[in-house]
């Protein structure tokens, strides 16, 4: 069985954007930078919601590009419309039946890339298997939260740990059952 990865930037106060969608708090160099990049090659997959994937048009990516070329694309939205030819597909209902699906069948890891409402929803299921977290030393008084929506208590085993010379905090966990 496949594993669900969330592989995300996070501030201390729990944010992975600030207002209006902000990254400029994360650092954009730097080991943990090397180390989140050479992570990437290990998964197969990417799934994302539809804010995640468009989020990509503000660095250049235009609709139906991949943003990762190695990986196999599933946004997951009721409302984006991409190109018919696009390599990437589109889970427009019966989210929990699709990535149940994408978990049973053959392949490396998947990709959690966002966002967090979208990562909410998937820990809300029970669908996550692992956090990474790169803990970036700011506080950023708002935004988009790293697990938006999220009902239940998520028990986490750390597996890793190690302290970046840029402030950066890395921490791993496998996640265990939800409870109410």
């Amino acid at each position: 069985m496949r594993r669900i990865i969330y592989d995300v930037a996070v501030s201390i106060d729990g944010f992975i954007a600030g207002y209006d969608g902000d990254i400029s708090g994360f650092l954009p160099e730097g080991e943990h930078v090397e180390a989140y990049l050479a992570r990437l090659g290990s998964y197969s997959t990417v799934i994302m919601g539809r804010g995640t994937y468009e989020f990509g048009y503000d660095y250049g990516m235009a609709p139906g590009d991949l943003a990762y070329p190695h990986m196999d694309h599933h946004v997951f939205s009721r409302s984006i419309e991409l190109p018919t030819d696009s390599r990437v597909q589109v889970v427009r209902e019966t989210w929990e039946q699709a990535l149940a699906d994408l978990k049973s069948t053959e392949g490396g890891d998947i990709y959690l890339c966002g966002g967090g409402l979208f990562a909410g929803f998937v820990a809300q299921l029970g669908l996550l298997d692992r956090l990474r977290l790169k803990v970036s030393p700011v506080l950023l008084g708002g935004g988009t939260p790293i697990f938006a929506g999220l009902q239940r208590q998520v028990a986490l085993t750390l597996l890793d740990s190690r302290n970046y010379p840029s402030g950066v905090a890395y921490a791993e966990y496998e996640v265990g059952r939800t409870t109410m």
